[in-house]
């Protein structure tokens, strides 16, 4: 992000940005799937200066986040479930 006005925001940006990367090392697509579409999401919103709208784009991430960690979740559940269910 250029010119962010805020340093905290930026901090922030820049974290969520690598726990999603993190997160996109498991996804179900694959790595190589993830990683240009999360970097091509962001660089969208680079120009942003308000910064009220670099918080929402912040609280939008961490709600992404979430919901890849549900993904997760849900999907260890089933397979645990299985496991036990077919034994």
């Amino acid at each position: 992000m250029a010119a962010v006005p805020n340093p905290e925001l930026r901090r922030q940006v820049i974290a969520i940005y690598k726990q999603l990367l993190y997160l996109g090392r498991s996804y179900p697509q694959g790595y190589d799937y993830f990683r240009p579409r999360l970097h091509r999401a962001f660089m969208a919103n680079a120009n942003l200066t308000d910064e009220e709208q670099i918080r929402q784009g912040i609280k939008r991430a961490e709600f992404v986040q979430k919901e890849i960690e549900a993904l997760y979740f849900l999907k260890r559940y089933r397979t645990l479930r299985k496991r036990y269910d077919g034994a």
